[in-house]
């Protein structure tokens, strides 16, 4: 029998690595759809996380090249959110810094316009309560997009739509914790006109979540 001291996956570890098995297992939104119609192709939930990490972002859904990859944000929303944040890839893709949580773990497929569907219901009444239970050392989570922002906050919060709540950033922030919340807009570059029209977002919000970050990482 391996000695659980020096076992890197004995006790909560262990638990933590089943957790994330079962997950990517999940074919809950193929099989026993329980909204609307079964996901029409093979499921992959991507989720990266570590009950050692201190940054949550919970995001939306995986696009078609992160269903490709395997790995969330590997595309040109990845970029910006990098940007955003002002970290590199090596602390990004680090599950023991930074968790990546999106409210629905598979690709949800395509609209008739070629967008992306919003993400899969099924996922989080299943899995997110579970997730974050194990991850007790979060100081700052992030909630990109307006699912993952009514999920995690106030219906009053969040009654005034995504510009509103992104507006309100502060008095979200600055609430007692933890963790420090910080609601953003999608980094989609499909809303490159809303970052132009709200120019208060990269002048005095990304500044405060650079600065925090920097903090936690460093």
């Amino acid at each position: 029998m391996s000695d659980p001291v020096h076992n890197p996956l004995s006790g909560p570890d262990a638990e933590f690595a089943a957790l994330l098995t079962s997950i990517r297992a999940c074919r809950i939104c193929r099989d026993t759809p329980r909204f609307g119609q079964p996901l029409p192709h093979e499921p992959r939930p991507v989720i990266q996380a570590s009950p050692q990490a201190r940054i949550c972002i919970v995001g939306q859904a995986p696009g078609a090249r992160v269903h490709a990859s395997g790995r969330p944000f590997t595309d040109a929303s990845g970029d910006r959110l990098r940007d955003w944040l002002g970290i590199g890839e090596a602390d990004f893709y680090d599950a023991e810094k930074v968790a990546l949580i999106p409210m629905g773990f598979c690709f949800p497929g395509n609209d008739t316009k070629g967008g992306d569907l919003p993400p899969r219901r099924e996922c989080a009444p299943a899995w997110h309560d579970t997730v974050f239970a194990h991850l007790p050392n979060i100081e700052l989570m992030l909630l990109v997009g307006q699912y993952a922002q009514r999920s995690r906050l106030d219906r009053t919060d969040t009654s005034g739509g995504l510009t509103r709540t992104v507006q309100e950033w502060r008095q979200i922030y600055h609430r007692p914790g933890p963790p420090r919340t910080i609601p953003l807009p999608h980094p989609s570059w499909r809303n490159s006109g809303w970052l132009k029209q709200n120019a208060w977002f990269e002048a005095e919000l990304l500044p405060v979540l650079r600065a925090d970050i920097a903090g936690l990482l460093g």
